[in-house]
């Protein structure tokens, strides 16, 4: 029988969930494909500011169901940011010690949201140095390893119960295609596309599912390949999006198709759709904008009507510093004003030409 701390901290989630209204989903205006409407389901409004609070919340309830966090327990994450800040949210809930071990390259402004929350964060040099430095950690303190890039697939009930993919449907329910054609999602580690792609056959919709992934990330690879030892040397640029090797969350065999995204075009998404909607939004959702905007584009040419959802994972002030600062794009050799112009070109004509 587990003890009363951990049904007590059972409660204390489920009342912060309850306390929490649904994120919104909204069409963005695009004159040029009348009958292609695509709709924006901004995460960014979670308590923590982003998609990983969904996460977050269903790891915690999936380790204290299992016995694996109990009174005192010190929570680790390997992050790269996102999931670290609403983890770290809902171990200050429990009362709970967290660290969170993460790239040095994160951003400023998601480790200050760490220590915001009383997280600490643990820095590593390379990006794949985080699973065994999380896993020492784990080990030393005799705490738990809270691995959302294995556990992420399993934490969340895709069948239904308040999901993101059973929001989004309610959402679009009154909508004039309530039915997307196609949902299109980044994946970091896996969980999102795997909870979407599995409710979409559990419940026998007809939409199909995009990933999109962005530039040094294998998960296209494994993807075509199935070829689950590919790494990469180098990891995305994109945080929050992309893995230099293939984690054991991501299921292929829920995307019906996969794009890859240049760096250069994931920023200037995330830029280029502050001027449609008039919010910042982080990278990860430049990198949705393109993939939506890409198939609008082909829909619109084969004369197909229908809906295409994608997701604001984060906001851009988490960013200011990097994807917003023109001084930092030069200076890590991103020009994005080509792209821009691509962007710019497919939301006035219908049609994506790239860059030259």
């Amino acid at each position: 029988m587990h003890s009363p701390w951990v049904s007590d901290a059972i409660r204390r989630i489920e009342r912060d969930f309850h306390r929490s209204a649904d994120t919104h989903l909204f069409p963005i205006e695009l004159p040029a494909f009348p009958g292609v409407q695509i709709y924006l389901k901004d995460e960014s409004t979670h308590p923590t500011g982003s998609l990983k609070h969904r996460l977050a919340r269903s790891l915690f309830l999936y380790a204290l169901c299992n016995g694996w966090i109990n009174e005192g327990t010190t929570v680790i994450e390997s992050s790269s940011g996102s999931t670290a800040v609403s983890e770290a949210y809902f171990a200050r809930l429990l009362g709970l010690r967290f660290i969170a071990v993460m790239p040095r390259s994160t951003s400023a402004a998601k480790v200050a949201q760490i220590a915001f929350y009383g997280g600490q964060s643990h820095f590593v040099d390379k990006g794949d140095e985080v699973y065994a430095e999380a896993e020492r950690l784990a080990r030393e303190c005799n705490g738990h390893y809270m691995d959302q890039f294995t556990y992420a697939e399993r934490a969340t009930d895709w069948r239904g119960n308040n999901n993101i993919a059973e929001s989004i449907f309610q959402q679009m329910g009154a909508e004039p295609h309530p039915v997307p054609t196609w949902i299109v999602v980044g994946a970091g580690t896996g969980g999102t596309s795997a909870t979407i792609g599995r409710y979409l056959r559990y419940q026998g919709h007809s939409t199909q599912l995009c990933v999109v992934d962005p530039e040094h990330s294998v998960f296209l690879d494994y993807y075509e390949s199935r070829d689950a030892t590919l790494t990469s040397p180098r990891g995305s640029a994109i945080e929050g999006i992309g893995r230099p090797r293939v984690e054991p969350s991501f299921l292929p065999g829920v995307i019906d198709r996969m794009m890859r995204v240049p760096t250069g075009a994931s920023f200037a998404g995330a830029r280029y759709l502050e001027r449609l909607v008039g919010r910042r939004f982080g990278g990860s959702t430049g990198t949705d904008f393109y993939g939506a905007l890409h198939l609008a584009c082909e829909m619109s040419a084969r004369g197909e009507k229908g809906s295409i959802v994608t997701l604001a994972c984060d906001g851009g002030e988490r960013y200011l510093d990097t994807l917003y600062n023109d001084e930092w794009l030069h200076a890590n050799g991103h020009d994005i004003q080509p792209w821009l112009r691509s962007f710019e070109s497919a939301c006035a004509q219908g049609q994506w030409v790239e860059p030259s």
